[in-house]
């Protein structure tokens, strides 16, 4: 084998993870499948897309093998291969987020029309903590997720059950939101919903895909 040949089967076979993020709802399947592991239809439900659709994209990933699947019975669970997809998904995100401006400025707009939020990440809200805050950790994904693996100490109060069937908060707490990451709504509604209720609170720029990427440790209740 010569040295164009080596070269050229290398870059060949690194090129198979951009052809297969080369979609953005693959990127946003192993955004979620970096929560917990999920069904084709739950993803579908998720992603608001047909089943079908969701499952070509699977079989993308799977042949990348950037997800593996395992049967129970009638139904089959995704998940990521391992945590170095969840990190690459961090690093790329990030990297799109230095080079595009694109990024921000759709990111501002929506931030614009929801209202005026405060927003920290988890280094800042340990400052708070630091500084006396009397602080409510809540995380407002579905409750599979939060099982899969949570922030210690918080609270699982998922959106939908925060909005139509609230339990009490704290009244003179900070509540902290979190959910899945920079980009998702949950927190953001969640926010939204509380400021409105009276509440002081923050929403949480990072998930648990970030805190993984970082290297800090989650609880899960399925382990």
């Amino acid at each position: 084998m010569d040295d164009r040949t080596f070269k050229s089967g290398i870059y060949e076979q690194v090129a198979r993870l951009g052809k297969a993020t080369s979609h953005p709802h693959r990127i946003e399947i192993l955004d979620l499948l970096s929560q917990a592991p999920m069904t084709v239809e739950v993803l579908a439900r998720r992603m608001d897309r047909p089943v079908g659709s969701v499952s070509q994209h699977l079989q993308h990933l799977r042949q990348a093998r950037l997800v593996t699947a395992r049967r129970h019975g009638t139904y089959v669970t995704y998940r990521l291969a391992d945590e170095t997809v969840s990190t690459f998904l961090v690093q790329m995100r990030e990297m799109a987020e230095r080079r595009y401006a694109e990024v921000r400025a759709v990111t501002e707009a929506f931030l614009q029309d929801i209202g005026s939020l405060e927003a920290l990440d988890m280094a800042g809200l340990e400052e708070r903590v630091r500084r006396g805050d009397d602080v409510v950790l809540i995380d407002v994904r579905p409750r599979d997720e939060y099982a899969a693996g949570h922030w210690p100490g918080a609270w699982s109060v998922p959106l939908e059950e925060l909005t139509t069937a609230p339990r009490p908060l704290p009244a003179g707490a900070l509540i902290a939101a979190y959910c899945r990451g920079p980009y998702c709504v949950l927190s953001m509604r969640a926010a939204q919903h509380l400021k409105a209720a009276g509440y002081n609170v923050v929403r949480l720029t990072e998930g648990a895909g970030e805190w993984k990427a970082q290297g800090r440790r989650l609880e899960a209740e399925d382990a």
